[in-house]
């Protein structure tokens, strides 16, 4: 036998990571979420941590489905044991362990709001507070005279009486409320008698009671007043003006509201405790009373939606460089309907209007008349309620149908609110004003707004709330937008940023916060002022933890962790941790490469030439200030300038909406101002707007069933011997219908457990195990492969996978041409981000190829590049160029300096966001737009790339 020192093998070597404390670290051991390969990672607390690597290499893994994962779950834990009784069977990450973890809070990049009530003010709560603030210290103003309408109580009346110089002769009287039918004077008076009152004032004259019902109490000439009590004042005498009080308080009882002071015989002055002047009743200020999303506080004509279903007017004049004379008036061009013209042509000389002038050039009032008419002619407003009358022919319903969209509430102007909550002000200014206002702006109201000492007081805490969190907007650099705005118009990076500012607001310290991308949306010159944020949010005691691939960023951040080398299965390694400055020596990593300068993204050699263009005339809309450019057809156009600056409302509230009007679509959706759009005809079939909403409404929704891969897989695996045997159908492989798909979960492979007063738990599936399919379903192989690992490729594995199957490959293939080769086949739409559902849509369309050549297209991208790393950027730009060799044109939003440099054209708008934004500064190419490096904010970061 051997002895037992010779049976003793070598301890293996501890990992470093387990000697570390997690009082200062967050310590993660061996995480193998999705595509992590055993990741360890420690990262240092209350630092400012930047996560960067390839698009899908594993960094929302990391930061999100690991980090955050834990941190919600624990913090879940210590809840309630409602909670607690589900998370025995919540998944924990796959990972040996986290030590040191905070409560997390993740700030994603999702826009999830779909309400159409909800507005930057209320997902904020500064709306609340403003309700609060104008129910407390607003005063109400009469419309008719612009007084202050004032509400008078005893306490008013006593100073009144108290502040009267000494020997005062003052009476205290009522006016006797009208006599109601079947009622006489005598009868009155004989109550009062009984009620203990003796005289009353009758045609200024006091009288007796008694005297009056003596002689039959004839009717009065004038109005008759009850007289409660009478006094010769004297100052700081307490015990008669207590005892007035009692006698004002009962005059404003008999006279229902009403109680008048005589004064010495001569002088007479009425309080009233009714909310009225001019003739007028007002509402008293309410916090229902400023609630557009309370039937109280709403418009009763848009029920506080701002917007009604109405005659467009961008419809009824669609071309507004045509005079009226040339037809002008779509629905007055054909000869029947030609009759409505005629009375304006002939008798447009009378009234000294031009009809030979363009609409676009006529005034205010010149257009306005165009719908009201007058006595020579009947306007467009009498020709469309005639339409609305003749709604019992279908032709006239069709007619009127062509003209109808949403356009703005005419009795609430798109403020949402009852038209009187606009009489309330502070400060010379109502609600409406306020949230109209951009947010600096309403920043600078408050900072200036001038109060007594008795309404700074009250308000100062409400005030406070309202300039913390406006302050926060601004600094995140969304300070252009208005405290109206809707949520759900709001892009991706803006959504964050708001989340973002709602936390700051918050304050709390000691918490992790964990954020995807939040320079979204932002130019290069408004990141700063976001770093400035982040690291506020780092130095009150958080750890911040960013999913970033903005230089800047990662030039600010304490710690940077790089996920590589490779996306998909090729990714999951931790391929690099330090500081920038040893991320830049760093030739391990594509980051380190990029930003050194080894690899970048290739200038094209030549820019393309275009011979036809848009040409868009006038845009007013929002901050724009008559904007007119030029949009080249057939090559690649950029639209770029610092955040606010008006590019959203020039390309999506006014051109996309106008083009698909012109031809023949989007009658619903309402246009920005604008005079006029050329260019259209011969030259654009159809727009398409390709955004960054989900690709599907329901979880049920993936890529492969969108770019159309699935049907073919379907086939493939119904084509399979066994299959066949078993008689499945390709219906059997789909998870939307009965047949083959687990009937527990609906073949959604998760259940849904509903959470009172919390976010919804998903949980995996226990009778398919999260595979979506039945047991006899999944004995199906293909190569080896059931269905539901089929739906575990990725991308790029599965066109490798189905290199023999050209149907499934071809389709499959754009969407790694577009830098997602690492999302699954199967992966959960409402899963995948901003820029992702954006770059699957982009696919679909390439894998139409050969149908989209019969077609002229143009294509819209809000912020493609949305989630890419330099890396990618590459891949985007072909898929992008791909469309313009098929003979389409392609438009884009965009601030990353990567895609403005290889732009064919580029439109820069400016200078800065908001009020002093809308200017159009250039259109030319990117080499023209250098030149103005010392004048234009995107030059100045465009200069060291072209």
């Amino acid at each position: 036998m051997p002895k037992n020192d010779a049976l003793q093998v070598a301890a293996p070597a501890a990992d470093p990571i387990d000697q570390l404390d997690p009082r200062e670290f967050i310590l993660i051991k061996n995480a193998r979420v999705h595509n992590l390969k055993n990741l360890s990672v420690a990262l240092p607390r209350n630092q400012f941590i930047v996560v960067t690597g390839l698009s899908g290499s594993g960094k929302s893994s990391l930061a999100f489905d690991t980090l955050y994962a834990e941190g919600q779950r624990m913090y879940v834990e210590s809840l309630s044991s409602y909670a607690r009784q589900f998370l025995g069977r919540m998944d924990k990450p796959d990972v040996d362990y986290i030590r040191g973890i905070s409560p997390a809070i993740a700030i994603e990049q999702k826009v999830s709001i779909k309400n159409n009530r909800s507005t930057v003010g209320t997902s904020t709560e500064i709306y609340d507070y403003l309700k609060l603030l104008f129910a407390r210290v607003g005063r109400t103003f009469s419309p008719v005279s612009g007084a202050q309408v004032q509400k008078d109580n005893v306490a008013d009346v006593v100073d009144f009486l108290g502040a009267l110089p000494d020997g005062t002769r003052a009476t205290v009287l009522a006016p006797l409320p009208p006599l109601a039918p079947g009622r006489t004077l005598t009868k009155e008076l004989d109550l009062l008698l009984q009620k203990g009152y003796s005289r009353v004032v009758v045609g200024g004259e006091t009288a007796f009671i008694e005297d009056l019902l003596s002689v039959g109490a004839p009717e009065p000439k004038g109005e008759v007043f009850i007289m409660i009590d009478r006094a010769v004042l004297h100052p700081g005498d307490e015990d008669l003006l207590f005892r007035l009080s009692d006698s004002v308080q009962t005059a404003f009882f008999e006279g229902h509201g009403t109680c008048i002071l005589r004064l010495n015989d001569d002088e007479t002055r009425t309080f009233s405790d009714k909310f009225e002047l001019d003739g007028m009743t007002f509402e008293e200020p309410s916090v229902n009373f400023f609630s557009f999303n309370n039937p109280y506080g709403a418009c009763h004509t848009c029920e506080g939606f701002g917007s009604v279903l109405g005659i467009d007017e961008d419809l009824v004049i669609p071309d507004k460089s045509m005079t009226v004379y040339e037809g002008a008036i779509a629905p007055w061009r054909t000869e029947k309907q030609g009759e409505w013209l005629k009375p304006l042509l002939k008798n447009g000389i009378r009234f000294d209007f031009p009809i030979h002038r363009p609409y676009s050039d006529l005034s205010e009032a010149e257009q306005r008349l165009l719908w009201t008419g007058n006595k020579h002619f009947q306007g467009l407003d009498a020709y469309f309620k005639w339409v609305s009358e003749q709604s019992h022919k279908i032709q006239y319903r069709v007619l009127q149908s062509r003209y109808r969209g949403r356009t703005v509430c005419p009795d609430c102007r798109g403020t949402r609110l009852r038209k009187d909550a606009q009489y309330v002000k502070i400060d010379g200014r109502s609600i409406a004003d306020v949230v109209l206002l951009p947010i600096s702006g309403a920043l600078e109201f408050f900072a200036g707004m001038a109060l007594s000492e008795h309404e700074a007081k009250v308000a100062e805490r409400l005030v406070t709330e309202i300039t913390n969190r406006l302050g926060y907007l601004n600094r995140v650099g969304l300070g252009y937008l208005t405290l109206n705005r809707l949520s759900n118009t709001l892009s991706g990076g803006e959504s964050q940023r708001i989340s973002l500012a709602t936390s700051l607001g918050s304050a709390l310290v000691g918490s992790m916060y964990v954020l995807d991308e939040p320079s979204i949306g932002l130019h290069p010159k408004d990141a700063e002022q976001l770093i400035g944020v982040l690291r506020s949010l780092q130095e009150l005691g958080n750890t911040v933890v960013v999913v970033e691939h903005e230089e800047k960023m990662m030039e600010a951040a304490d710690q940077i962790i790089d996920i590589g080398p490779e996306a998909g299965s090729g990714g999951g390694h931790l391929m690099f941790q330090g500081t920038y400055p040893e991320l830049l020596r760093d030739t391990a990593t594509y980051t380190g490469k990029y930003l050194s300068g080894a690899l970048a993204v290739n200038v094209p050699a030549v820019r393309r030439p275009w011979r036809n263009a848009l040409e868009l005339t006038g845009a007013r809309e929002n901050n724009l200030k008559n904007v007119s450019v030029k949009v080249p057809l057939g090559v690649m156009t950029v639209v770029t300038g610092v955040s606010g600056s008006g590019k959203s409302t020039l390309i999506k509230r006014i051109l996309a909406p106008a083009l698909m009007k012109q031809l023949g679509g989007g009658a619903g959706e309402s246009t920005g101002k604008f005079d006029k759009l050329t260019g259209v005809q011969g030259q654009v079939s159809h727009v398409e707007f390709v955004d960054q909403n989900p690709i599907g409404k329901s979880s049920r929704s993936n890529p492969v069933t969108y770019v159309k891969a699935y049907d073919a897989i379907r086939t493939l695996f119904s084509d399979q011997p066994l299959a066949k045997a078993r008689g499945f159908k390709p219906s059997h492989f789909s998870f939307n219908v009965d047949g083959g798909r687990c009937e527990v979960c609906q073949g959604e492979g998760q259940v849904k457990i509903e959470m009172q007063f919390m976010a919804d738990i998903y949980l995996t599936c226990e009778s398919c195990g999260g595979r979506k399919f039945k047991q006899d379903v999944l004995d199906i192989k293909f190569q080896d492969k059931g269905i539901d690992e089929v739906l575990e490729l990725t991308v790029a594995d599965a066109v490798q996978f189905f290199k023999g199957q050209p149907k499934v490959a071809e389709r499959l293939q754009p969407l790694e041409d577009v830098g997602l080769g690492y999302i699954r086949l199967g992966q959960s739409a409402n899963t995948l981000s901003g820029g992702e559902a954006q770059r699957v849509k982009l696919a679909s369309f390439l894998t139409k190829g050969a149908t989209l050549q019969q077609d002229k297209i143009l294509f819209i991208f809000d912020e493609p590049s949305t989630g890419l790393h330099f890396h990618d950027i590459a891949k985007l730009l072909g898929a992008l160029n791909a469309l313009i060799e098929q003979g389409n044109s392609v438009l884009i939003i965009e601030h990353n300096v990567d895609i403005i440099k290889c732009a064919d054209w580029l439109i820069d708008l400016g200078p800065e966001g908001g009020l002093n934004g809308g200017h159009l500064l250039f259109e030319g190419t990117p080499e023209d737009l250098v030149k103005l490096k010392d004048t234009n904010h995107t030059a100045r970061f465009l200069a060291d790339k072209v």
